[in-house]
């Protein structure tokens, strides 16, 4: 028998130490490479990543001076274009005041705000400036006051409105305008393009407030009921966007991102489930409108003479029975009864007759209508009317006259 000693830690350990010094002196040549290379990778650009070196020899940074410097890593410059296009414009929207006469306690009348909207300066000329707004805005209004950027109150005057477009336009003294906007095109915008808008959302406490968003569709077509009836009377063509429009903004002005006028903000769907659809004028529709009332006070269009209603609001067993009409007419609209001399008496057309066709394009109900007579004619046309009378097709001439004339 022997002993021995068993040598197995000792070699354990001595392993241990073989492979430790050479992996230090590895990192330490590594990291000397590294450094000597640095300078020749940076001026050759091959790191994917800038590295500055300090003034400061000494590497060291004060932690205020780090500070100082992340912050200007991230500062924003705020004078951005549209900023820019806002602090132009802003001066050409004003606040719009319905004021009308109210009885007080003693019976005695006085004038107060009945309503407040927006407006924009869009034309001066000599002593005069003028405004476009709502039809709806100065609706009523016994006298009207123009309400500038600056806050101060000027007295306007109202040339005149069109519900249909639901346009009007005031005048004012042109030495207290500052600045006059840009006329733009709405035909030329583009889905998905910045828009601007600027009013006077819930009163004039709120005055120069301005959304930003973009157009969302063009040639929006919107129902317009003006008696309240339920059914509408009109349909208006319309920009929408999801720039926030809102009570008080009627009227204001939306800009492209040049600063130019391309649509006056009339309304919004006001629903708890929609938000951010918003709705204007396309101002090229607006521009003959507002000429028109800048010079005449009005807008004068083609008058027809009937009272008429859609065909859809005549229960259908009558479409056969009382209107006696074939099967295959499924739109029109149907006289209820025509004014004495008008143009459509004198073309011979008559209560119960159905119109389909104005000048060969059909005609579904009353809204397509008043499209083709206010929009495709004038004073004067001669429109060729296609109508059934007792289930028989005919066509008669209408010389179309002003409503003035009657």
């Amino acid at each position: 028998m022997g002993y021995y000693d068993d040598h197995s830690p000792a070699e354990s350990h001595q392993k241990k130490k073989s492979w430790v010094m050479p992996t230090i002196v590895g990192i330490i040549l590594g990291a000397v490479l590294v450094l000597l290379a640095l300078p020749a990778l940076i001026q050759s650009n091959m790191l994917p990543y800038d590295i500055t070196i300090p003034d400061d020899e000494s590497g060291l940074v004060d932690e205020d001076e780090a500070l100082t410097g992340a912050e200007q890593n991230i500062q924003v410059d705020v004078n951005t274009q549209v900023t820019e296009v806002v602090e132009e414009v802003s001066p050409a929207v004003v606040g719009v005041v319905n004021m009308q006469s109210q009885s007080s306690f003693w019976q005695q009348e006085e004038q107060g705000e009945a309503g407040t909207g927006s407006g924009v300066i869009y034309k001066k000329d000599g002593d005069t400036a003028y405004v476009v707004t709502n039809n709806h805005v100065i609706d009523g209004a016994d006298e009207i006051e123009v309400v500038l950027s600056n806050e101060e109150r000027v007295k306007a005057e109202l040339i005149g409105g069109d519900l249909f477009t639901d346009l009007a336009v005031l005048k004012m003294p042109a030495d207290k305008v500052e600045k006059v906007i840009d006329l733009g095109s709405s035909d030329k915008i583009k889905v998905g393009e910045p828009a601007i808008a600027i009013g006077n959302p819930l009163g004039l406490q709120f005055s120069g407030s301005v959304t930003k968003g973009v157009i969302s569709g063009k040639q929006r077509a919107i129902p317009q009921d003006f008696n309240g009836d339920g059914q509408p009377d009109w349909q208006a063509d319309v920009i929408q966007t999801d720039a926030a429009i809102n009570p008080g903004n009627s009227g204001g002005a939306l800009i492209n991102i040049k600063g130019q006028l391309i649509g006056i903000n009339s309304m919004k769907i006001a629903r708890s489930a929609v938000e951010g659809i918003g709705f204007a004028i396309p101002i090229d529709e607006a521009k003959p409108i507002i000429n028109e009332l800048e010079t005449q006070g009005k807008v004068t269009r083609p008058f027809l003479g009937v009272e008429a209603y859609s065909l859809t609001d005549v229960p259908s067993r009558e479409w056969e029975e009382t209107l006696k009409l074939p099967e295959e007419v499924q739109g029109g609209v149907y006289i209820r009864s025509i004014e004495p001399l008008s143009p459509a008496a004198k073309a011979g057309l008559k209560e119960l007759d159905v119109i389909t066709e104005l000048d060969g394009e059909p005609i579904q109900n009353i809204i397509e209508l008043r499209k083709h007579l206010y929009a495709e004619t004038k004073v004067g046309d001669e429109m060729t009317v296609t109508f059934y009378r007792n289930g028989e097709q005919q066509q008669v001439t209408v010389t179309l006259a002003a409503q003035d004339d009657f």
